[in-house]
């Protein structure tokens, strides 16, 4: 057995009584490491290392954060292929993917290097004689950090770098699931010399970890991406201790597809969006609202280019799709799946592959002949399953597309001016996209959406400033 990988606190790689193996979704006797499941003490430890460095970290120069910043950065990009296998065999995505997303984390390390340069405030004239008036942006102070198993390397670049780069110190925990990118992004932090305590590592179970994160009274902020009841319960809990806190949730996407559509790129940005990434993502376009005059055009090459689609090893660079991540998740997956089957029309793929591999395989599957009212369409799936819902204009397929309870993605596939700006007007969603797949954004520019999917501040951009900061507003007198 190899050496438990630890929980990093206060700069030190910590004692640990128990342990957990990280296998592999795509081949389950492949075992990635061993990983130290933190405790409740653990939290408070850290949480103390964390206020402990505080003070210096917020008073240390912008260049002190930018450094530190661009150094994770540019040592994940260098390790970008490495850091990526490991990705792949720990999550599922293909190689090209998982590679893709660690140079996405590193992008937004250095992004917020930058940013760190960037703090601006204003000098506001008062309405009396002789007052200068300054308003400034401070940090918080200890910020949670709560990440989910879908993009393990990516969302806690998006989360950990503003927070530091603002001043915060911070507590993480990664999902169970995934432990062994984020303990990675430790490796780096050290590696590059970041001071004790500025940076916290505590991996095991939410209702362990996590739960110590919510009732620790010196935890100021928490982040969270994950399920919409997990999101609910964090809110609730950071009510009671008046925590700040910022909620990525669920998403049950529509991708508009009028008849007008170029079919080409619409069932290419459906087929990408819906399928890559095991459809274990959160933008996923999960229901397709056709337009009845391209309708039948669109279901024939859908099935088409599905066909094509090869599932395996995400390390094999011919596979398209690699395993769900669990056990849990493929059967919930086919539990839908065999609910498609008494609601739809029909059920186009879908079924659990057994592979040479003992790892968690499915084919992604299309339900057609569907309504917006079914529980496929209500309830998010998080796996590699779409539905086709007709409508007869641009006026049903709008309604049909906001009638949900979440409101994170959307997207139209038109040749159409008029139908593309009235779209990206009307949509009650936080993202909306014009004959591009829902999933996929850039890192520079905010991310999160409405109703069901997002509370609090945007996350990514200049906008992560305003949660990782709180404003103060000084008065002086000239006179």
């Amino acid at each position: 057995m190899s050496e438990v990988k630890r929980n990093l606190i206060a700069g030190k790689w910590s004692d640990y009584t128990q342990s957990k193996s990280n296998k592999n979704p795509a081949n389950v006797t492949d075992i990635i490491g061993e990983y130290a499941l933190g405790s409740e003490k653990d939290v408070n430890l850290a949480v103390e290392a964390a206020q402990q460095a505080f003070q210096n970290w917020a008073n240390a120069s912008p260049q002190v954060r930018h450094d530190l910043l661009d150094s994770v950065g540019n040592l994940m990009a260098a390790r970008s292929q490495e850091i990526g296998t490991i990705l792949a065999r720990e999550e599922g995505k293909s190689l090209a993917e998982a590679t893709g997303e660690t140079m996405r984390a590193s992008q937004v390390f250095k992004f917020f290097a930058g940013e760190a340069l960037r703090m601006t405030g204003d000098n506001i004239a008062s309405i009396r004689p002789n007052i200068n008036i300054d308003v400034t942006r401070e940090p918080l102070g200890v910020v949670g950090i709560i990440t989910p198993w879908n993009f393990p390397i990516a969302i806690p670049a998006w989360k950990i770098a503003p927070a530091l780069a603002f001043g915060n110190c911070v507590v993480m925990k990664p999902a169970d699931l995934t432990p062994a990118c984020a303990h990675i992004i430790a490796e780096l932090f050290v590696e590059c010399g970041a001071p004790d305590g500025v940076f916290n590592l505590v991996m095991g179970r939410g209702s362990v970890v996590g739960e110590a994160m919510l009732n620790h009274p010196d935890i100021a902020a928490i982040t969270f991406t994950g399920s919409v009841e997990t999101g609910k319960h964090i809110a609730l809990k950071c009510v009671e201790t008046g925590k700040k806190f910022q909620l990525e949730m669920g998403g049950k996407n529509p991708m508009v597809i009028l008849d007008d559509a170029d079919l080409d790129v619409a069932v290419a940005a459906c087929v990408s969006g819906a399928f890559y990434s095991t459809g274990q993502r959160c933008t996923a376009p999960s229901r397709f609202i056709v337009q009845k005059g391209i309708h039948d055009a669109f279901v024939s090459r859908m099935k088409q280019e599905m066909s094509k689609l090869t599932v395996g090893d995400p390390l094999d660079s011919n596979v398209n799709i690699g395993p769900v991540v669990d056990e849990r998740q493929l059967k919930s997956n086919l539990a839908y799946v065999e609910l498609a089957k008494q609601e739809a029309d029909e059920v186009f793929g879908g079924e659990q592959l057994e592979l040479e591999a003992q790892g968690f395989y499915q084919k992604p599957a299309l339900f057609i002949g569907t309504t917006n009212d079914m529980r496929i369409n209500r309830e998010e799936i998080f796996g590699p399953c779409a539905s086709v819902i007709k409508v007869k204009d641009y006026e049903e397929a709008l309604k049909v597309a906001n009638d949900t309870d979440f409101g994170l993605a959307a997207g139209i596939c038109t040749q159409s001016l008029k139908y593309a700006t009235k779209f990206k007007r009307q949509s009650e969603a936080g993202m909306v996209m014009v004959n591009l797949p829902t999933a996929g954004v850039d890192y520079h520019v905010p991310f999160g959406g409405r109703k069901g999917s997002s509370y609090g501040a945007r996350e990514q951009g200049q906008y992560a400033i305003e949660f990782y900061t709180i404003v103060k507003t000084a008065y002086t007198f000239a006179g």
